[in-house]
């Protein structure tokens, strides 16, 4: 089952306040039951230090305690409230709420012993105190026992109980609720977001225009490099079938009024050939897109340059490269080789012997600079030969595509291509690329 971020956040914080709920509530619970047992505790020391003042002894060692106490309970029958006075084993005071069903309730303390118990028949709180009075020469042993029935105890915490749950569940809705506008409000970004894709898919608008949080950003910008790359693509498509039934008519009409002309026939099928290789190189052309990993330039230059050494072996040429070995761009492995590799293909059939290879990064852009000690092309060709199937010198093999290709391949990366001779001689190929797709 695949739940939405919705519910799985919704189920998510509903099952962590309900713990951190439940375990608040016990520990309060715990923490009030605390309380009220030292509360009682207290009490019942204090109204058992008030008896100890009213018992008196006398010289012959009688107990007595006056016929009502101060203590009010003591004085009503079964009022939840009782107490003893014991001399050694021997009880020899009860208080009037003692009823003849009570049991007694007997501690045999020694001096200064004091034991507070919750007891279980009969059920209540009991507070025992031992003391030795002293008469002239006699040390009389006396425990002083008072016992509180729980229903005072058991209604306060039942009551307590009633109140913190309500009001522990009470808090849990207004959580919820808060939570779910929140949520609602926090998970807005991403409502615009798929609006947006389906305002695109139904061709209302280009690209996501709604300005997103940061993290989002990173998202939305890729969806929109995507876009981009895939419009460029099909323009590419659409330009490159354009072109290519453009190209094709010339060539289909001599070849349908030369049939018998062998040398004809075969210039017309090299045009033909000729011109479906470029078209297909311009289409398959990826272009600059946030989603390209990042490619070590040096690396892919020095493979093209290895090749080309075999490929010119008996020119011997040798590559001068001067190009950080962590320089990266971020671009398609096939788009850069075909690039570099037809530009070093270029130098390597007009250059003598030598040919240097330059990258810089100015302000994000990696600028390349490619130059041989070949004769350089004459300032009106400069141009002319960037136009597909135009070479500088008709007696160097080539189909005149190569920097055309170049050309096709930097426009899509939305870079610069220069051409110029140098003052001592050679062609000087400038490259700009931006180093990171937008």
């Amino acid at each position: 089952m695949r739940l939405s971020i919705n519910a799985r956040t919704i189920i998510g914080a509903g099952l962590v306040l309900t713990v951190f709920l439940v375990l608040t509530g016990l520990a309060l619970d715990r923490a009030f039951e605390d309380s009220a047992l030292t509360s009682i505790r207290e009490r019942l020391r204090g109204q058992l230090y008030l008896l100890i003042g009213e018992t008196e002894v006398s010289e012959q060692g009688k107990i007595s305690l006056p016929e009502k106490s101060s203590l009010v309970r003591l004085n009503q029958p079964d009022s939840g409230l009782y107490a003893w006075v014991y001399r050694g084993q021997q009880a020899v005071w009860q208080s009037r709420s003692v009823i003849s069903s009570k049991a007694h309730i007997h501690d045999d303390l020694p001096p200064g012993k004091e034991k507070f118990e919750l007891l279980n028949a009969p059920k209540g709180f009991a507070m025992s105190y031992g003391v030795m009075w002293q008469t002239g020469e006699t040390s009389i042993p006396i425990t002083f026992t008072l016992s509180e029935d729980t229903s005072v105890f058991i209604a306060q915490i039942s009551g307590y109980r009633q109140t913190l749950w309500s009001w522990l569940g009470g808090m849990a809705v207004l959580l919820l609720i808060a939570q779910l506008f929140v949520l609602r409000w926090g998970l807005r970004p991403l409502r615009t977001v798929a609006n947006e894709l389906a305002q695109i898919e139904q061709g209302h608008q280009e690209q996501l225009n709604s300005q997103y949080p940061a993290e989002l950003e990173g998202l939305t910008g890729n969806l929109n490099a995507l876009l981009r790359h895939e419009r460029a693509q099909q323009q590419r498509y659409r330009h490159a079938l354009a072109d290519l039934a453009h190209s094709l008519k010339t060539p289909l009409a001599v070849l349908q009024g030369a049939m018998d002309d062998p040398t004809t026939v075969r210039e017309q099928a090299s045009r033909i050939q000729q011109s479906i290789d470029y078209q297909l190189q311009r289409a398959a052309t990826a272009g600059r897109s946030g989603l390209n990993s990042p490619l070590l330039l040096r690396p892919l230059i020095e493979t093209l340059t290895r090749a080309l050494q075999k490929v010119y072996a008996d020119k011997q040429v040798q590559f001068k490269l001067d190009i950080p070995d962590d320089l990266t761009l971020r671009a398609d492995e096939g788009d850069l080789t075909e690039l570099f590799g037809n530009v070093l293909d270029n130098a390597c059939k007009w250059c003598q012997q030598q040919i240097e290879c330059r990258a810089t990064i100015v302000a994000n852009k990696v600028n390349i600079t490619i130059a041989d000690d070949g004769p350089g092309i004459p300032g009106d060709k400069i141009d002319a030969i960037l136009v597909r199937g135009v070479r500088a010198d008709e007696a160097v093999a080539g189909q005149g595509i190569g920097l055309a290709v170049v050309k096709e391949i930097t426009d899509a990366y939305e870079g610069e291509l220069t051409l110029s001779n140098q003052t001592n001689g050679g062609l000087l190929i400038q490259l700009s690329l931006p180093k990171n797709a937008q």
